[in-house]
């Protein structure tokens, strides 16, 4: 009996020790996005995730308001689409920063880290289409919150529903892992989509 009592609570202890690393992961990011906001709390750069034809043209609007500020556009529209977008706005080309590395939107934020890094980018406005904000933001949560960049969402008003709960679930994950790992899991999307998994749902 008391080498089974032995083993419970030695497993016991594992598992409250297990149960304890989300807390502490988030707890950990929490406290950087309110530094980085105490830092910066006023964004200092535009990050436009790429997906729809909808978000540039609303960028280049924002970015009129907004004359000081730096343009991220994270995959999307090819240059010679998106330049004349920000072009016909009198946006000038020396702040437009375009990035094709992302295949999604995890990807979005994982390939441009180092860059907003590098320009010492401690609060960004995210820009992306209402239906997809929220799977934006928990992503933008971990992936930059862990890296102590903070965001202001800004949203493009569409006639679209909100993605279905489970995309940003997974997507969750999916960053999670590559703030342990340094992977995302894009190589998965050779054989799934979520747009194959929307049918199912």
């Amino acid at each position: 009996m008391f080498f089974i009592s032995k083993n419970l609570n030695k497993y016991r202890f594992l598992f409250i020790n297990i149960a304890a690393i989300p807390f502490l992961v988030y707890s950990t990011i929490l406290l950087r996005l309110t530094i980085a906001y105490h830092q910066a709390p006023r964004p200092q750069a535009i990050l436009t995730l790429g997906g729809s034809p909808d978000r540039p043209k609303f960028t280049a609007q924002f970015a009129q308001k907004h004359s000081s500020l730096d343009i991220w556009v994270s995959s999307g529209l090819p240059p010679e689409r998106i330049c004349p977008i920000f072009q016909a706005a009198n946006i000038s080309k020396n702040r437009i920063h375009l990035n094709y590395e992302a295949v999604d939107t995890v990807t979005n934020f994982t390939t441009l880290i180092d860059n907003l890094k590098r320009h010492e980018i401690r609060h960004l406005y995210l820009i992306t289409s209402d239906f997809h904000m929220p799977r934006a933001r928990a992503i933008a949560t971990i992936v930059l919150g862990s890296q102590g960049i903070t965001f202001t969402p800004i949203a493009v008003p569409t006639e679209r529903p909100t993605e279905a709960w489970l995309f940003t679930l997974l997507d969750s994950g999916r960053a999670l892992f590559w703030l342990f790992t340094g992977y995302t899991g894009a190589s998965l999307n050779a054989y799934f989509s979520y747009d194959q998994l929307e049918n199912l749902l």
